[in-house]
């Protein structure tokens, strides 16, 4: 295969196929989807295939006990997501636009050449760069579903000042991925009491950004403080390559 061969799922994931799932067929619990898709994808978990599900990258049936059931075309898509995650690094919104022309028949966009996508730091980097959506804000129900995680474990994200709620009682964005990553962390075994220190260099890069741009922010031009939030955006660009790149050279360190 190619580098920029594209790739698509093995069967139909048409709504027409997802329908006849729906008539009968085939159809598995969670538990025998995980372990089919490990064959391929060792790191997945449940809490993964949760996560994918509230973000609407698939929707399995429910059984009237509240029990899902995932058909071949279930299976296929979460499959596809996996591997467009893992071999190209594409974020779930492309990932979606890629499911969503091939339901309509269509063939999904053309992947970049191997030199050109990119790596996980480089990813980091765009989506660091991109402000955050404005106005976001979720209720607890809805951060649970969209970061696939469980009320003890939010209770305990809070407990650490991981995760913090607004005045309102809800979450913006910001907080969606710190919460995501959090969970993703935790499927490696890392606690949050083991991230208290992560918290606490974020908070001293902060401080360090905030010493440059604060002088910026009080001036009395308005294209001098527009400026500030540029500035500040760039530091901590350079800040997360900075310390993302200490971490991978002190691990090769190690392997030597």
């Amino acid at each position: 295969m190619t580098s920029n061969q594209i790739v698509t799922p093995r069967r139909p994931v048409g709504p027409q196929q997802r329908a006849g799932d729906r008539r009968g067929g085939d159809l598995l619990s969670i538990g025998a989807v995980l372990a089919y898709l490990r064959e391929d994808f060792p790191e997945v978990t449940i809490s993964k295939i949760r996560f994918l599900e509230a973000e609407g990258l698939v929707e399995p049936q429910r059984t009237p006990s509240g029990y899902r059931k995932f058909g071949p075309a279930d299976v296929e898509r979460l499959a596809y997501v996996l591997r467009m995650q893992r071999d190209h690094y594409l974020p779930l919104r492309v990932i979606r636009e890629h499911l969503d022309a091939i339901e309509r028949g269509e063939a999904p966009p053309a992947l970049p050449p191997a030199g050109e996508r990119p790596g996980p730091l480089e990813q980091a980097d765009r989506e660091l760069d991109t402000p955050a959506p404005g106005g976001v804000r979720l209720g607890r129900a809805e951060l649970l579903a969209a970061a696939g995680a469980e009320e003890r474990e939010l209770a305990e994200w809070e407990s650490y000042g991981l995760v913090v709620a607004g005045p309102d009682g809800g979450y913006d964005a910001d907080t969606l991925q710190i919460a995501r990553l959090v969970a993703e962390l935790g499927r490696f075994g890392l606690e949050p009491r083991h991230l208290r220190q992560v918290k606490a260099a974020a908070e001293r890069e902060v401080a360090l950004v905030d010493q440059v741009v604060a002088p910026l922010r009080r001036h009395r031009n308005p294209q001098t403080r527009a400026h500030a939030e540029t500035t500040a955006r760039e530091l901590a660009t350079l800040a997360v390559r900075l310390h993302a790149t200490m971490v991978q050279a002190g691990l090769r360190g190690q392997a030597r």
